[in-house]
């Protein structure tokens, strides 16, 4: 379908790659990797026809379509979501007039076994499909079942577009490019405005549409479940895997530490041929000798390494005194901007030294509550924060708060303390702001190398309650792996507002998901929380092919699966009922042969310490206790 034939690009004198080569079949799925300024983005720009190569050529059939869905676009808003989404079906009849092209050249063809022939015949078979769209109500289903599954509500389809943020704006492309069924599919990073429902709809879509993809993503999950075939772009070459990311990954390593062997056995003989020069040159009899070595110097093709893998790097936060056995208390809070309610009732305790993922469709509250929490906005009900506690904050706007005329190290060290300053360039170069770069001033940064130095800054920052908004929005996978492992050994407590499964989970161990203006707590972590939107993909999906007959069935299932988890909860809330009276009942036991003692006039520190220490514990269990036994009842 797609041939790459010897493409460069260079921007001057300086090659941002060069000599790619390499094809791509229908159907297949393909990965692009690479680090940030590898030139991937560049790369589909060139396959999108958007730019020329600098040499080199492509082949593409001239018939063949293709839908590109950038990072950053211009949208123009003057229609509702559902007449901008109608525009995909706009080529009806071209379409048809290209059914009939192709079926008059398959007629007069005789190479049935040809790959040529074969390719003729899909090719016909993905554009006859996309025709029998074009019958309207067939159209409206279409689009319908698109956008809903990309997050839109029904109320939404005949708002205007301008009424929605620019995040929203994007899916409406999205789907428009998704709608129109193109023969190659172009996809630059497509998760970073969807929320988790809406990757998961996604990923269904990209492993069933007939379109080759290629696409570029930090969502390693994504690219786990969606594609066979990894082309990573390195030291400006192309070497291809045909394998998912995760392996790819592996073998990388393993390229890496071969690179590195022999980068390191040609130094050592870059060294001696250097020093023979260097103690031979003056000597007459040995010239023929020093001009030989002088020439294999110069003829020696230098071995190239990849930049260090950067999972290599680990650092700590830095330490703050413990907070309270409870940081974070809500009951009954309401929060509305204006007339609009966002969340309402909601009750909620956060333990010290839980990390919790909050999660949910963009808009349902989740930014919301945490600046509720923070006190930025007004608010009704109790929010209690417990005792001591520090509050580290990286909100979606972190980087505007940057001082421009500092440099990138500048802006770090200022924040840095104790024995982190020494890992101070390791931890810049874990984030791709090593050597040089460091010197940079934050005014000429871009607004995603903002957010990393701001997410850096903020790690740095003493704090025993984490508050992270979107981290990952402008991390690479690498620098996503360091953050992980980093939050992973913070031992205070965790709220992240995050959609990136791969990052969340083995992280987090409580899910908040945000719905409907409540909170629902899924008590399995992120395994529960994916395995019911599995469910609940698998349900809408048999409404949307047989609405008549389908939604009676399919809720019939997901309504019993889901008694049949709640009977297993409620088992396990019970047992941890029995549990925690019992603990209750020991601790009370020898709370009351501690008074017993002290009753008998028998009194020491060591005494009056473990009693208090009880005294804590047992209120502990009592408030574990009560939350249980409401939630059973």
């Amino acid at each position: 379908m797609l041939s790459l034939n010897n493409v460069s690009v260079s921007f001057g004198a300086t090659p941002l790659f060069s000599d790619l080569s390499f094809q791509v079949s229908p159907r297949e799925r393909i990965a692009l990797a690479g680090r940030n300024g590898s030139g991937k983005t560049t790369l589909l720009n060139i396959i999108a026809g958007l730019r020329e190569p600098t040499s080199g050529t492509l082949s593409f059939p001239k018939d063949a379509s293709i839908g590109y869905l950038p990072q950053h676009m211009l949208v123009k808003d003057h229609l509702t979501v559902r007449d901008e989404a109608r525009k995909a079906f706009a080529s009806g009849e071209g379409l048809k007039q290209h059914v009939n092209r192709l079926s008059e050249e398959i007629a007069h063809r005789t190479d049935y076994e040809s790959a040529e022939y074969l390719e003729l015949v899909q090719r016909l078979a993905n554009a006859s499909e996309l025709l029998a769209l074009y019958n309207p109500e067939q159209q409206e289903a279409e689009l319908e079942r698109t956008l809903k599954g990309l997050g839109f509500e029904q109320n939404d389809l005949d708002r205007p577009t301008a009424e929605f943020s620019g995040g929203w704006r994007m899916r409406i492309e999205l789907a428009k490019i998704l709608l129109a069924r193109p023969d190659l599919l172009l996809l630059d990073e497509p998760t970073n405005h969807l929320d988790m429902e809406s990757i998961v709809w996604l990923e269904t879509f990209v492993r069933e549409t007939h379109a080759a993809v290629i696409l570029v993503s930090h969502d390693r999950r994504f690219l786990d479940n969606t594609t066979s075939r990894t082309i990573e772009l390195s030291l400006g070459h192309a070497h291809d895997y045909k394998v998912n990311y995760s392996h790819y990954e592996e073998l990388r390593q393993e390229r890496y530490e071969q690179q590195l062997r022999a980068y390191e056995n040609q130094q050592k003989l870059i060294k001696d041929t250097e020093d023979f020069i260097e103690r031979f040159r003056y000597k007459a009899t040995k010239a023929v000798q020093v001009q030989s070595r002088i020439k294999q110097l110069e003829k020696l093709e230098r071995v190239e390494v990849d930049q260090l893998d950067r999972k290599s790097i680990h650092f700590t936060f830095p330490t703050t005194v413990q907070s309270g056995a409870y940081p974070l208390v809500v009951k009954d809070l309401r929060l509305a901007y204006d007339e609009h309610v966002v969340l309402d009732g909601i009750d909620l305790t956060v333990e010290r030294g839980d990390k919790i993922a909050l999660v949910g469709k963009n808009g349902s509250g989740k930014t919301t509550f945490v600046r509720g929490v923070l006190g930025e906005i007004p608010h009704d009900g109790v929010v209690k924060l417990g005792h001591q506690v520090e509050i580290a904050y990286f909100a979606q706007n972190e980087a505007t708060l940057l001082d421009p005329e500092k440099t990138i190290f500048q802006t770090i060290d200022d924040v840095a303390v104790g024995d982190i300053r020494t890992k101070i360039n390791d931890i810049l170069g874990a984030f791709m702001f090593g050597g040089e770069v460091s010197e940079k001033k934050v005014s000429v940064l871009s607004g995603g190398e903002r957010s990393r130095l701001a997410m850096i800054r903020l790690l740095l920052s003493p704090s025993n309650l984490l508050i992270l908004d979107e981290p990952t929005n402008h991390l690479d996978l690498s620098s996503k792996a360091v953050l992980k492992e980093a939050i992973q050994k913070y031992e205070g407590t965790v709220l992240i507002v995050s959609h990136d499964r791969d990052f969340l989970d083995g992280l987090v161990d409580k899910v908040f998901e945000f719905r409907g203006g409540q909170v629902v707590n899924h008590l399995g972590g992120m395994e529960e929380y994916e395995r019911k939107l599995q469910l609940k993909e698998v349900a809408e999906d048999k409404e949307v092919a047989d609405p008549e007959s389908s939604t009676k069935v399919s809720t019939g299932q997901l309504a019993y699966r889901e008694q049949k988890e709640q009977q297993r909860q409620e088992r396990q809330r019970k047992q941890l009922i029995e549990k925690l009276e019992a603990e209750i009942a020991a601790c009370e036991k020898k709370q009351s042969e501690i008074e017993q003692t002290l009753a008998a006039g028998t009194a020491s520190p060591d005494l009056l310490q473990q009693y208090a220490e009880l005294s804590e514990q047992l209120e502990k269990l009592m408030a574990e206790w009560e939350s249980a036994y409401d939630t059973v009842s």
